[in-house]
């Protein structure tokens, strides 16, 4: 098995490069899909985080009221550890299970925002970066996700840098060309991927 971390900043592209490793045949696990079903309803995890933040957190369908909880942990870090240290076991537990189930044979993509700035680039064989110019990345998160141009900078600005992502890189993939080019450099690490799992 072949364990790769995926990473890049908000808008550089990452989601679509999962995809296309998908078609490739990767096993992805997504780090931010995973952190939702650890806290899904009738979960230990949901239960854990109530009990640990008050029934206010839940909304009116049982489901966690993520703006909510928010809005206690991301202004106070001491909240923001006490949810870190209930859900990130829980996710670290069920991506393994779910890397065990893809297959000694797989390359197992894992799709995870933050590696760098919680340092998990150790965990991986290798580490694949989605790489886009500050620019690019503001364009994308104005023009194809709506945000304010305050709110994209400031979502950017709480990121590692660009510098840091790539320190970081066995592989930089350059998102500031046309989806064709994207495809083709994506096929190009894939077969680099697959040349390293036969290697062992």
């Amino acid at each position: 098995m072949l364990r790769v971390g995926l990473t890049g900043g908000i808008g550089a592209g990452k989601s679509e490069v999962s995809r296309l490793l998908v078609e490739c045949g990767a096993v992805l696990v997504d780090a931010d899909r995973v952190a939702r079903e650890v806290v899904a309803p009738g979960t230990p995890g949901l239960a854990a985080v109530t009990e640990e933040f008050g029934p206010e957190v839940v909304a009116a369908d049982g489901s966690l009221d993520r703006p909510r909880l928010g809005a206690l942990v991301f202004t106070d870090p001491d909240r923001l550890a006490r949810l870190n240290a209930i859900v990130h076991p829980l996710v670290r537990a069920r991506s393994v299970e779910l890397e065990r189930a893809a297959g000694e044979d797989a390359i197992v993509v894992h799709d995870v925002p933050l590696l760098t700035e919680n340092g998990l680039a150790p965990l991986y064989d290798l580490v694949v970066v989605v790489d886009a110019a500050p620019e690019t990345q503001l364009d994308r998160l104005v023009r194809l996700r709506g945000m304010t141009e305050d709110d994209a900078k400031a979502r950017m600005a709480a990121q590692a840098t660009r510098e840091q992502r790539r320190a970081i890189a066995d592989i930089v993939i350059d998102n500031d060309v046309p989806l064709a080019e994207l495809h083709r450099r994506v096929h190009e690490v894939w077969a680099e991927l697959t040349a390293r799992a036969r290697r062992g």
